[in-house]
């Protein structure tokens, strides 16, 4: 058994994040998700009309599991719906405000629908790849611009994820 990784820094806003490969070390109830998705070998995002682009994700409804939400934001903010749900690993901000705690999951999508309405978003954005200077680039969203992103890409790789989703 391999043993979860814990990573601390801070975040766009300079608030305090621990993430980490463990299961679920800060909550077994997080009331959010955040989904790294890949459709045909691309990298599905979703495109917030305020924040920019960035992987779905949002909160967990009452009565509904971390998985249920993850697949239920996947398909409400993009049209795609989830073949298969990984749990990468969960995140704790420490923020001016409250404390958020999210699970982090990896999606594969065997469909993509068309919708009419998107919700919160203005529906999916297909990338090839992942730009190296997300960080500075104002067309991603704050949440694409920390550490729990490329966090979470390492560990998709080293658990081989990407090979079976292309």
């Amino acid at each position: 058994m391999v043993l979860g990784l814990e990573y601390n820094f801070k975040d766009y806003y300079n608030n305090t994040v621990a993430f980490s490969t463990d299961d679920h070390p800060y909550s077994k109830t997080p009331k959010h998700v955040w989904v790294v998705s890949k459709y045909r070998g691309n990298w599905l995002l979703t495109i917030h009309p305020s924040r920019g682009l960035e992987f779905p994700g949002g909160k967990i409804e009452k009565g509904e599991s971390a998985e249920e939400a993850a697949k239920r934001e996947v398909f409400e903010e993009t049209g795609g719906t989830v073949k298969e749900l990984y749990y990468i690993g969960q995140y704790k901000v420490d923020g001016k405000k409250e404390t958020v705690i999210k699970n982090v999951y990896f999606a594969i999508i065997d469909n993509l629908i068309t919708k009419n309405n998107y919700f919160e978003t203005k529906g999916p954005k297909i990338l090839k790849r992942l730009p190296k200077d997300i960080r500075s680039n104002h067309e991603y969203s704050f949440i694409m611009k920390d550490d729990v992103l490329p966090n979470s890409l390492q560990e998709i790789e080293r658990r081989n994820f990407l090979i079976t989703s292309d």
